[in-house]
């Protein structure tokens, strides 16, 4: 794929192309580029690109690119939550001590001020751009479907069960890799990135919903939603596992994870918070909502071990659950170096206004709306 959304290329020795319309060619704000440029003062005077192939190939590819990004950077597009208040968790979600299955209760209101979300999961590609430039070494074994139903066996974030794609969402990550993703990603980039909390991420993925699911109650909407265990899914874990499944009576297409973005999107513009992987936030489990901060903050004291370890919260379901599985206020846990490929990955979330709109991540969108529009046709073509 193309380094960059909009033309850089040096234009051919013979053309007498006016320089700054050469470099406006495919640009959204293509009435900008000359004024950008003529502000520039010290290149008023050029008239054409003869001679001069390069100029504008050099110009364009530093008017491209967002302040702190390196050039091939895929920043994730953020999204603006506005503050608000709502009420968190549910009365219906499971009972028992809080252990294994995190509760839900009690509903509790909770005030949440303005932030920025990640409009997808964390993808591949993205994650592969922080271990080259890092080496970062992620684990080497995760959780995985086997014959005995599930276990803990070799594999890695991008094994290619693990990573169909550079658009899939990454996983077979820990809370611990997330972290030192966001860390990075703020250094490169000098933004404030991290992992939402749990009570903004329900109020982002609520998106005004008092209901089950982001678009009301009815669970026969949930294929064209979200990325969970559906007529293709079944067929995929019962291989798998040797072991027959129920499933949602719809199908997608998608086995285990999908592309992301492939699905209807919430009000608040977001995509995959249900299904797909579940998502890392950054408070550690609490058997109940007993004590939470009501003022969206993350809860990170007090924790609740597990073999000794801090457990942390994860929330958003996977691409293997049915209804009861893609309920918003469903949590689940997981230890700090837990690795899985049966659905945990993560998104981030930014404190501050709202940034420009980039380069990088137009060629993100740009780059993955044609990764999307190729899954649509294989699975047109597969049915």
């Amino acid at each position: 794929m193309s380094q960059y959304p909009i033309s850089c290329r040096v234009p051919p020795t013979s053309s007498s192309i006016h320089w700054s319309a050469w470099l406006s060619i495919g640009r959204s704000d293509a009435a900008a580029a000359p004024s950008r440029l003529h502000t520039a003062g010290m290149f008023n005077h050029l008239q054409t690109v003869t001679m001069m192939r390069l100029i504008p190939f050099l110009l364009c590819s530093l008017l491209t690119l967002p302040a702190h990004a390196a050039p091939d950077l895929m920043l994730p597009p953020m999204v603006s939550i506005a503050a608000g208040q709502f009420l968190m968790g549910s009365n219906t979600g499971p009972t028992g001590d809080g252990s294994m299955q995190p509760l839900e209760t009690p509903v509790h209101q909770v005030s949440i001020k303005p932030f920025q979300l990640s409009a997808y999961e964390l993808t591949v590609g993205q994650f592969r751009q922080f271990v080259q430039a890092t080496g970062h070494k992620a684990g080497t074994r995760c959780w995985k479907y086997t014959a005995d139903g599930y276990g803990v066996e070799p594999g890695t974030w991008d094994s290619a069960a693990n990573a169909p794609s550079e658009f899939h969402p990454v996983m077979c990550v820990s809370w611990l890799d997330a972290k030192a993703y966001a860390a990075w990603l703020s250094k490169k980039t000098g933004n404030a990135y991290r992992l939402p909390s749990e009570a903004e991420w329900e109020y982002a993925a609520r998106a005004g919903s008092t209901g089950e699911y982001a678009f009301g109650n009815d669970a026969s909407q949930l294929c064209r939603h979200a990325n969970l265990l559906d007529l293709t899914g079944k067929g995929v874990r019962e291989r798998l596992t040797g072991r027959e499944s129920k499933s949602l009576d719809c199908d997608d297409g998608a086995g285990t994870t999908s592309i992301v973005g492939m699905y209807l999107p919430n009000a608040f513009a977001l995509y995959d918070m249900t299904g797909n992987v579940g998502e890392f936030v950054e408070d550690c489990q609490h058997a109940s909502y007993d004590g939470a901060p009501v003022d969206g903050s993350a809860w990170t004291v007090n924790c609740k071990k597990l073999g000794g370890s801090d457990m942390i919260i994860h929330r958003g379901g996977n691409y293997g659950l049915r209804a009861i599985g893609a309920r918003i206020a469903i949590r689940g846990h997981a230890g700090m170096d837990n690795y899985s490929s049966l659905g945990e990955g993560f998104r981030l979330a930014m404190d501050g206004p709202a940034e420009a709109y980039g380069s990088a991540k137009i060629r993100f969108e740009s780059e993955l709306a044609q990764a999307q529009q190729l899954e649509r046709q294989r699975r047109v073509t597969a049915k």
